[in-house]
């Protein structure tokens, strides 16, 4: 069967027709393509679609054999690229030498069950001599993000003002307003207390690293925040080096 140029919500696109020139229609969809040596064949709804008018049809030699995607595929495909863009900044972020020589490892995590609910934090602080010291601490009421500031927050507090750092994170959100420059509509003084706190601590980085992606420390951190939450209590570690 021949195509024609049609148009669908703007975009150009080939559709294919029968010889007659009219939409090759099944079930109210008619196969698409975007371009000619494209292989992946769509269905759009044929009252989307538009003949455009002056064209000639084409022979179905004109396009590339193709092979459907469905929404489910397309869903599938986007799902297979985000678990790996998680495996990829999970292996960055612990990879030989991503922390550097005589610095501290820190995983801040916060957990909140409902959003705003009972929250609370959870840290883990790897010395440059392998030496781990961890805890959480209950927060009362708040929010997701209020938790993962604080753990930021409190590691900061803990960890002397010279020590250098590198600070792993989960929250997109905490990274994006303390080194991104992403505008804060909420929690204005908690993030300003952390970038205050950050900025006495030039030697800091924040790292994202994805969340459940079988990081051990961030699992770990995760579910001292976790356990502030389901106990309502506080176990933070002493200041190293007090």
């Amino acid at each position: 069967m021949p195509w024609a140029r049609a148009i669908l919500k703007g975009q150009k696109v080939l559709a294919r027709v029968k010889d007659d020139g009219s939409f090759d229609s099944v079930g109210g969809r008619v196969e698409i393509r975007y371009k000619p040596t494209d292989s992946r064949a769509y269905r759009a709804a044929e009252r989307n679609l538009e003949r455009v008018e002056g064209e000639a049809l084409l022979g179905d030699d004109a396009v590339v054999p193709g092979v459907e995607i469905s929404k489910d595929n397309g869903k599938a495909d986007k799902a297979d690229r985000s678990t790996k863009r998680k495996e990829a900044a999970a292996a960055a972020a612990t990879a030989p030498g991503a922390v550097p020589a005589g610095a501290w490892t820190v995983y801040a995590d916060g957990a909140c069950s409902g959003n705003p609910g009972p929250a609370g934090l959870g840290i883990v602080m790897v010395a440059p001599d392998g030496k781990v010291h961890d805890g959480f601490e209950y927060l009362g009421v708040g929010t997701n993000n209020i938790a993962e500031l604080t753990a930021i927050l409190r590691a900061a507090e803990l960890l002397p003002s010279s020590a250098q750092a590198v600070v792993h994170t989960d929250s997109q959100y905490s990274i994006g307003v303390l080194s991104k420059g992403w505008k804060a509509k909420a929690n204005q003084e908690l993030v300003a207390a952390v970038k205050e706190a950050l900025v006495q601590r030039r030697s800091w980085r924040l790292v994202y690293v994805p969340g459940h992606s079988g990081v051990p420390l961030n699992e770990r951190a995760d579910e001292l925040a976790r356990e502030a939450v389901r106990t309502r209590s506080s176990r933070l570690p002493d200041r190293p080096g007090s």
